[in-house]
């Protein structure tokens, strides 16, 4: 028997799978759809899943559930839906720190290559709050004060590696001060022992920092995004409140798949996202919490993904930060 060469082997194989990539395509969906939340009930990220799972069961017409695998800073979570079939009836929610992750542990998966973008669900951005007490208007003052005593000022964040973490790491080397890390375990607590003043500085969610800002209790710098968010416009960004052009960290969620997802299905999931998101309810509804639905193409959610993973991963080196 003669041998085959790799692109014969390829090629046989692939003919066989196009019957049941066409079936599957046709059928889909053929059963209720699971969307995998990496992180625990309740938070941030977990409410977004629901959200899009809300979306796709009103335009599929199947049901659609969330199911929650916490641990390892999302990748134990995230392993199991990217070793799923690749048929869309798993999915897996991300979210920044999915760039995160490939800086920080030894991942038995490639989150590129091994992966199937499909939408960009929320877009938002990350408040940089104080405590009151601390004597500065801005922050172009915070940094000004950082610099003259290197180490005193001290940040909180949701632990050692997180995205919160991640990007406030990202300012302070930007604007090339320095300051002390103080990680919590999740972004509640660290919250807490801000309002207490027993850290000077918070990097997290307009949802976690600003009922807080509006009671008088903490005082807001900056977002993250290079513009100012329609729901907050009296708060400058870093770029120009810190004089750091260049600083633009959105606060992201969107939906991946297992890499071989069929083009029928990716386009049906797309779609039906795509749509769903921009239903003027739901931009309603998210927008005064400082989140707006993001939509677009699989192909501009893979871009995000792939550009911000090397971005991230200097910033770990360039700090020597290691998972919690």
């Amino acid at each position: 028997m003669a041998h085959l060469s790799r692109r014969q082997l390829n090629a046989g194989l692939a003919s066989l799978a196009l019957p049941w990539a066409a079936q599957a395509q046709d059928k889909f969906p053929a059963k209720p759809i699971k969307i995998v939340c990496p992180f625990a009930p309740g938070g941030g990220s977990d409410f977004i899943a629901r959200v899009a799972a809300s979306v796709l069961n009103e335009r599929l017409g199947q049901p659609v559930y969330v199911e929650n695998r916490p641990g390892a800073g999302g990748t134990l979570g995230t392993e199991y839906a990217l070793r799923t079939p690749p048929d869309g009836h798993t999915l897996l929610l991300v979210a920044g720190s999915y760039t995160v992750n490939p800086a920080l542990y030894p991942l038995r998966f490639d989150p590129v290559a091994d992966m199937t973008p499909v939408v960009q669900l929320s877009r938002g951005a990350y408040v940089a709050c104080i405590h009151p007490r601390l004597p500065v208007a801005n922050l172009r003052e915070l940094l000004a004060y950082a610099r003259k005593d290197p180490g005193r000022l001290t940040f909180a964040s949701a632990g050692n590696g997180s995205h919160l973490h991640i990007v406030t790491e990202y300012l302070f080397g930007m604007a090339r001060v320095k300051a002390t890390h103080v990680p919590y375990k999740g972004t509640g607590p660290a919250v807490t022992d801000l309002l207490a003043g027993n850290v000077d500085m918070l990097v997290a969610g307009t949802e976690a920092l600003m009922p807080h800002v509006k009671a008088g209790k903490l005082k807001a710098l900056a977002v993250t995004t290079a513009q100012r968010l329609p729901a907050y416009p009296d708060i400058p960004s870093v770029a120009e409140s810190g004089g750091l052009p260049d600083y633009d960290v959105v606060a992201w969620h969107g939906l991946i798949a297992p890499r071989g997802l069929p083009p029928g299905i990716l386009q049906a999931l797309n779609g039906a996202l795509d749509a769903g998101l921009k239903a003027p309810g739901l931009v309603a509804q998210l927008e005064p919490t400082g989140v707006s639905p993001a939509g677009g193409s699989p192909e501009q959610f893979g871009a995000l993904i792939k550009a911000e993973i090397p971005r991230y991963r200097k910033v770990v080196q360039d700090n020597n930060i290691r998972a919690q």
